[in-house]
């Protein structure tokens, strides 16, 4: 078979020299939805694997992505951004307000964050993963793990958190607006320690689980110091003007 590519001449499904499928079908609809299901979302398997992955072994399943086992899993960073918009859109579209209560004035600084949260959640959800990845270097140093794969790491956690807030958005959304939303999000927060700690338990399994915990949460405490320090850096260079 002649690829249509590079004109390489293989046998296979796939070209060995460039990697272009052998089947090239015509131009069609049917052509269309599957470009759409398997290029940008990859519906099929890639999208779906990762999210189950993520809720029934998640530290299991991201050490073999890191150790090469990556065929079935949507990539990190694609992953990340795509949750990430969508949680942006649904914050922006239903006006979620985590600083408004009932019959209580908003502060201007309050509502200025919070619209630039609304505005910029993607992005601010990609700017944390390399400080949640510095307290992962400093803490599980020993074991191994470049910055690069516990990025990796900590982009799939991201991911995880993410799916947790998308599909809890409706209770979120209900209590918008009353004094009982901060409630709801400490909630929140904790549902996503736990998800971090449970990943660390088993992505970390060749440490004690007393031992995970103890970095685990070193870790977080890095990470809460770095983020309060970038954080203060952005307000004493920019102000609320971001």
């Amino acid at each position: 078979m002649t690829c249509k590519n590079c004109h390489t001449i293989f046998e296979g499904n796939f070209c060995n020299n460039c990697g272009q499928s052998a089947q090239t079908h015509k131009l069609n609809a049917h052509f269309l939805w599957h470009d759409v299901q398997h290029g940008l979302f990859h519906f099929d398997k890639g999208m779906y694997y990762s999210a189950k992955e993520l809720y029934l072994r998640p530290g299991h399943s991201i050490r073999e992505f890191i150790e090469g086992k990556r065929v079935s899993h949507f990539k990190p960073i694609s992953l990340v951004i795509v949750l990430a918009t969508t949680y942006g859109l649904l914050y922006h579209s239903y006006d979620l307000n985590l600083f408004k209560t009932n019959g209580t004035e908003i502060p201007k600084p309050d509502q200025v964050l919070n619209n630039w949260m609304a505005q910029h959640y993607s992005w601010l959800t990609l700017a944390t993963i390399p400080l949640y990845t510095l307290g992962t270097y400093v803490s599980f140093k020993s074991q191994g793990y470049n910055y690069i794969e516990l990025f990796v790491l900590n982009t799939f956690k991201a991911s995880q958190r993410l799916l947790l807030h998308i599909v809890t958005f409706p209770v979120v959304l209900h209590f918008n607006a009353t004094p009982t939303i901060k409630t709801v999000m400490l909630w929140l927060y904790v549902l996503d320690i736990v998800l971090i700690y449970w990943t660390n338990f088993q992505f970390f399994n060749k440490l004690s689980k007393a031992k995970v915990l103890a970095l685990s949460i070193l870790s977080h405490l890095i990470f809460l110091a770095a983020f309060v320090i970038v954080f203060m850096a952005i307000v004493f260079l920019f102000g609320y003007s971001l």
